[in-house]
């Protein structure tokens, strides 16, 4: 199938791209952002043709998918992922997913890593921008081993899915081997979308389902004195770049809730330029040649009035400081920043907010903003980490302000 530009006209269109994890330089930038489908942010499946082998749940998990040699379950073999039985009647299996933060898409990962001769040939892609309020659907429990029924039929016939928007079109995905499981799809549409109809053709199975994207709120409905976590997932807040991710991606910083454990934060290598011999200053502070930092841009643009910093779970881990700088980017101005890696000289651009400032191990630190350097509008923060750990949450309370 040919590469084609989503016009908004509702047809499916779509820009594809197919690579292993093995190539890193191919990954999409979009793999940055934040995940909307994931249970850990509310994501769920609402509807699902056939669950016989796994249940269409395991998409959603934030887990990489695990293969157990010889493991049977009273249907067949136990599989990480959503596998359906082998059709034997018309037509195709498709499953229902809200998205546990509505947003605008920019890119579909989907993984068939262990499916090698039962995972689903092909797939699209539809979404819907519904009101979830005024959808009742019932609880779909544990369904392995089982199909739809009439009656399940009738009630997701509500939701009119099969008009929805398509954001990919019926194409082909390779066997779940180490060096074909991972395929990349761009979405160029900039809607809102709050659910997704994963469509295999037709039928078999996939590990995961990953829509990444930012979450998008209606910021009309907030006063310029109500106080938001303007970093929050929930609010529009979006990693940019890193310098480092070792152990853990720095989007989980901007997760909801507190982090469930280590694997929930972002972590760094250990540096290898520390000094054999570490020194501190007065105050506690390293003296060390070295940093790791990530980008992010807020939700929406605001004044900035309390941090938290907290390193749940990271008990011998823990950085050293933190230091925590913002700035009021163009829209131009971030783009060339993305596409040169933060590495463009925009020192000018970065004003101090929280200076360098001491952390303990496993503790939640408030700072209030009578010790702030900064006091104006930002759209962006870029947080640092001396010498190198782990964070599990950033949370950067505010106002939000209109830009002039």
């Amino acid at each position: 199938m040919k590469n084609t530009d989503f016009k908004e006209t509702g047809k499916p269109t779509m820009t594809t791209t197919s690579t292993a994890r093995g190539a890193p330089e191919c990954v999409p930038e979009f793999v940055q952002m934040n995940n909307l489908a994931c249970e850990s942010v509310g994501g769920k499946v609402i509807f699902a043709t056939d669950d016989w082998f796994a249940a269409a749940e395991n998409l959603l998990k934030k887990s990489d998918p695990e293969f157990k040699t010889g493991l049977f379950t009273d249907y067949g073999k136990w599989m990480d992922g959503w596998e359906t039985r082998r059709k034997r009647i018309p037509g195709h299996d498709w499953c229902i997913t809200e998205l546990g933060i509505a947003g605008i898409i920019h890119g579909f990962h989907v993984d068939t890593r262990f499916f090698t001769g039962n995972y689903a040939p092909r797939i699209s892609v539809q979404a819907g921008c519904l009101q979830p309020e005024k959808i009742t659907l019932p609880q779909r429990g544990n369904r392995t081993g089982s199909a739809a029924s009439e009656e399940d039929y009738k009630t997701i016939e509500q939701l009119k899915s099969d008009k929805w928007d398509y954001l990919l079109n019926m194409t082909e995905l390779k066997p779940g081997y180490q060096e074909s499981s991972h395929s990349y799809f761009h979405v160029s549409s900039r809607k809102r979308w709050t659910h997704i109809r994963l469509n295999i053709h037709p039928d078999g199975g996939i590990a995961r389902f990953k829509v990444y994207g930012i979450g998008q709120r209606d910021w009309s409905l907030c006063g310029p004195n109500d106080l938001e976590d303007l970093l929050s997932i929930a609010n529009g807040g979006v990693c940019l770049g890193f310098s480092d991710a070792h152990y853990g991606h720095p989007r989980n910083l901007i997760g909801l809730g507190r982090a469930a454990d280590m694997g929930d934060g972002w972590e760094t290598a250990r540096r290898l330029d520390r000094p054999p011999i570490l020194k501190a200053d007065g105050h506690g502070i390293l003296q060390v040649p070295g940093s790791e930092w990530t980008v992010f841009r807020l939700g929406h643009p605001g004044l900035i009035t309390q941090i938290e910093v907290d390193t749940n779970h990271f008990k011998g881990n823990a950085p050293n400081s933190v230091k925590i700088e913002a700035s009021l980017l163009r829209p131009e101005e971030e783009e060339e920043s993305v596409r040169e890696k933060w590495k463009i000289k925009t020192k000018d651009k970065w004003k101090t907010l929280l200076p360098i400032t001491q952390l303990q191990p496993h503790k939640r630190h408030f700072i209030e903003g009578t010790l702030f350097s900064l006091q104006e509008t930002v759209t962006h923060v870029k947080i640092t980490i001396a010498p190198d750990g782990g964070l599990s949450r950033v949370r950067l309370w505010g106002f939000p302000r209109k830009l002039s």
